[in-house]
């Protein structure tokens, strides 16, 4: 019977035609994976790099505490006369202020793996091309929900009383989660098309902060200039608050969230769309 010798420079090795056939040679190719398993295996990979890399949780739990301390103590008084009064107002501002600048770091994460290679063995896979990025997202949603969990949990403990209880607090938390996963998509394209992950945050700070400050988050827009209501009308950060912020209080009203789903499609079809252009290209 005939053998095979393999010489490497540690060891030879011998390999009878019975073992060379059972490996190279299955009984059943293994199946290709659904696109479903596919985005929450990658999602599962970013959720692995927060049990590696605790450091990221700091800005879903230390930035969201800062942001709400710091704005209610520092407005509460001048704005309402009272802190706990300004709260029942500003918190779901603060809560979407915060999440909606944490997307950023989606881009940051994708430009990071570019810049890593890991990108090049993710596209020899044989895959569902647009799981890699599904995945990211599904990862940052998590985060998103803990910065919210962590701003409720706060906010409970100086005073917030949500008049919409339970159901009205998840269903405002669950807008925000949505509408961020796909304002997100903005920040793949930005990590794919930019070299660096400084230019990815620093194009980010640039969209977000007039998008976020120059909003209802702080105070009504009726107070504002006509020039800036007319900007704050239009800015889906604005629709998303009163959204979230009518959700927790117990109502709905039917532009805000119409703006939210319609804007939220928008995002996902544009920017998905030429996310996965420049990924399939690069």
């Amino acid at each position: 019977m005939s053998t095979a010798t393999v010489e490497t420079q540690e060891a030879t090795y011998t390999f009878s035609p019975e073992t060379l056939q059972a490996v190279l040679a299955p009984d059943e190719a293994p199946k290709r994976p659904t696109w479903l398993s596919a985005s929450i295996t990658f999602g599962w990979r970013a959720m692995l790099k927060i049990k590696h890399v605790p450091e990221q949780l700091f800005d879903v739990t230390a930035f969201p505490i800062m942001m709400t301390l710091m704005f209610t103590y520092l407005f509460g008084g001048a704005l309402a006369g009272s802190t706990t009064e300004y709260l029942q107002f500003l918190l779901p501002g603060i809560m979407v202020m915060s999440v909606v600048m944490i997307t950023m770091y989606t881009g940051v994460a994708v430009n990071t793996d570019i810049t890593k290679g890991v990108f090049d063995r993710f596209r020899t896979l044989p895959i569902w091309r647009p799981s890699t990025m599904v995945g990211y997202l599904l990862g940052d949603a998590f985060r998103y929900t803990v910065a919210s969990l962590v701003i409720l949990g706060v906010g409970l403990i100086l005073g917030f009383r949500p008049d919409g209880g339970v159901l009205g607090v998840a269903a405002g938390i669950g807008v925000l989660v949505a509408f961020s996963f796909a304002f997100s998509w903005i920040w793949t394209m930005f990590g794919l098309l930019l070299r660096t992950e400084k230019s990815v945050m620093g194009v980010s700070m640039m969209v977000l902060f007039p998008l976020t400050f120059l909003s209802n988050v702080f105070v009504d827009p009726s107070t504002m200039p006509g020039w800036l209501q007319a900007f704050v009308d239009v800015n889906p950060i604005s629709h998303l608050v009163g959204a979230v912020r009518t959700l927790m209080d117990g109502g709905w009203d039917t532009t805000d969230m119409t703006w939210v789903l319609v804007s939220g499609a928008l995002f996902t079809v544009v920017f998905g769309t030429l996310t996965m252009r420049l990924y399939n290209r690069r």
